[in-house]
């Protein structure tokens, strides 16, 4: 199994090579599974993107009607939009989100993209070029690619 790969379970009929998928947490259903500790090992609202779909076994589930599958996943990298100021590809940044609160602002997705959250760590891998939309030059925002960066406990 390569570097940065996590073994988990996902539904079967969601266990497809290239998706992504937000974990939202276990359900109370889940509290009694003997599969629970594998099943939920991610971190909650965290963003993850299947890399390899073990062949083998389908596990019986409670919510999954035709059972788990067991899959590799990875924390893809996230496009979001940073202050222009802080934009240096190969730059390590706390993750604090645009100064953009209105949900039908064209940006609020990539000023508050799903699997990144205020305080995470991260590292710019790539700074793709300035934010779409408008108002991009009176908010200074550029578009960037980044890796959340995990710290070990």
């Amino acid at each position: 199994m390569e570097e940065g790969r996590i073994v988990t379970l996902v539904g079967a009929r969601l266990a497809n090579v290239g998706d992504e998928f937000i974990f939202l947490g276990a359900s109370e259903i889940c509290e009694s599974c003997k599969l629970k500790k594998s099943c939920t090992n991610l971190e909650v609202g965290g963003r993850y993107r299947i890399e390899h779909v073990r062949n083998g076994i389908k596990h019986d589930c409670y919510i999954h009607e035709d059972g788990v599958r067991v899959v590799e996943v990875i924390e893809p990298p996230i496009k979001v939009a940073i202050d222009a100021k802080r934009a240096l590809k190969g730059s390590k940044i706390v993750f604090e989100p645009a100064d953009c609160e209105e949900t039908d602002y064209e940006l609020f997705d990539l000023c508050h993209p799903s699997g990144l959250k205020a305080g995470d760590r991260c590292t710019i891998l790539e700074v793709i070029g300035d934010a779409p939309g408008e108002n991009k030059k009176e908010r200074g925002l550029k578009l960037v690619e980044v890796k959340r960066v995990i710290i070990s406990s």
